[in-house]
């Protein structure tokens, strides 16, 4: 029997798929999936966008409900068009923020909630 349920995914599974806004444009993909260990949530989707072959691409830290699991065409819906995007905080792959800085959290949770 085969279950077609994107309820329970593995982190594996859902890591280097792509993630398109609703007009159906491409943003990056998604390259990790940041827990929080206290609360045993899933905090954040780690997008990455622009670059070539994984150089000079910028990295983006999403609120991971600001993130919809389109399991029907095997990718990520973020309801931002790519100007927003590309203006959003971001980091680099060598220098990654502190995710357990309220102030970090403030800022991220901030510029999506305006979407």
């Amino acid at each position: 029997m085969t279950n077609t349920s994107t309820q329970f995914l593995s982190a594996s599974t859902l890591t280097g798929d792509k993630v398109k806004n609703l007009n159906n444009e491409a943003l990056g993909e998604l390259k990790d999936i940041m827990i929080d260990t206290q609360s045993g949530e899933v905090s954040y989707g780690v997008l990455s966008y622009g670059g070539v072959l994984g150089i000079g691409d910028k990295l983006f830290a999403v609120p991971w409900d600001a993130l919809t699991v389109d399991g029907e065409n095997k990718c990520l819906i973020l309801n931002v068009n790519k100007d927003r995007l590309e203006s959003a905080p971001g980091f680099d792959k060598d220098h990654w923020p502190d995710f357990a800085d309220p102030g970090f959290e403030d800022r991220v949770r901030q510029y999506y909630s305006q979407l």
